[in-house]
């Protein structure tokens, strides 16, 4: 077996053990697995309660997603504490970031919408990269609360659980980009605007066709309405969290291979990063296209939020 470690700390805590692994190689976590024939379980559906802060329940996935959101601070204000004309490499970093995100979406949204959503649709891709880049970081699952069994110590109770492995989580996106959503449609369609865009009939039909297409476009309104506060946050919500949930998953079986199961589980860490991203990106992508098509104008048939012609997207 080999095993590559070292600063192992234990302390008993009512009844159970706190373990602290400094440093951990994938071959001592492969080989302890097959050697021992202990039985897989796999990532649980529910994240686990560490302990009550003001009455509040903390998480491992809330551990790791204030973990998260403390490095994205720490990288702005480091980036932007002093800021230069000559930028050094962090700023440049951060300056290149943020300007090829905004250059993506304007050339997605227009001009003008972009600026009314950028602010979110990029915080939302950044902190969700992050949450899933950190949820890989060494230790995420082998630090924390647990018990000694007959195969060695078993970490029941994780103190980090990667965020967006918890439906809490993707649910909460899922709601913040749907009240943006309809705040949005508001500023650009108004209430009735936004009652003609669901429900009025399209494509300048006169006469009886009109009468049908009314009656018509009023049930595609009440199922789009449908979709869109029970279908869409849904999809959100379970598109990020079953990727990730997935993967975390995959990673610990891949681990559990008898022979050279720690050289694939390093060629799956490689793929969860990007994975990582991809989601990261088709969450914002999704958001940015669903905001399109409800704030686009359609009264002259031609222009859009920005007021170009429809080719210009």
């Amino acid at each position: 077996m080999l095993k590559v470690g070292f600063g192992v700390l234990c302390m008993r805590t009512t009844g159970r053990q706190l373990i602290v692994w400094a440093a951990t190689a994938l071959p001592a976590w492969s080989a302890c697995a097959s050697e021992t024939g202990e039985a897989h379980h796999g990532l649980p559906l529910e994240s686990q309660r560490l302990f009550d802060l003001c009455g509040i329940p903390i998480t491992n996935s809330m551990i790791e997603c204030i973990a998260a959101g403390a490095l994205i601070v720490l990288v702005a204000q480091l980036a932007t504490r002093k800021m230069t004309f000559v930028p050094g490499r962090l700023q440049n970093f951060v300056e290149w970031l943020v300007e090829s995100l905004y250059e993506f979406l304007e050339g997605f949204l227009g001009p003008h919408l972009v600026k009314r959503t950028f602010w979110v649709l990029a915080t939302l891709f950044i902190f969700i990269l992050m949450t899933n880049w950190v949820g890989l970081l060494p230790g995420g699952g082998s630090i924390g609360w647990g018990v000694q069994t007959p195969h060695g110590f078993k970490v029941t109770e994780p103190l980090m659980r990667g965020a967006n492995a918890d439906v809490n989580m993707t649910l909460g996106f899922a709601l913040f980009f749907t009240v943006m959503w309809f705040v949005w449609s508001l500023q650009e369609q108004g209430p009735v605007g936004m009652i003609k865009h669901l429900f009025a009939p399209k494509g300048g039909m006169k006469g009886w066709m009109l009468g049908l297409m009314t009656l018509l476009f009023f049930f595609v309104g009440l199922v789009e309405v449908f979709q869109v506060l029970l279908v869409r946050p849904l999809a959100f919500t379970f598109r990020l969290y079953g990727n990730i949930y997935a993967g975390e998953n995959l990673m610990e079986t891949l681990l559990m291979f008898k022979h050279g199961g720690w050289l694939v589980a390093v060629l799956g860490y490689f793929l969860e990063i990007l994975v990582g991203l991809i989601q990261a990106t088709v969450f914002m992508l999704l958001a940015a296209a669903f905001t399109l098509l409800m704030c686009q104008h359609e009264e002259s048939g031609e222009s859009t939020g920005d007021g170009a012609h429809p080719a210009q997207h």
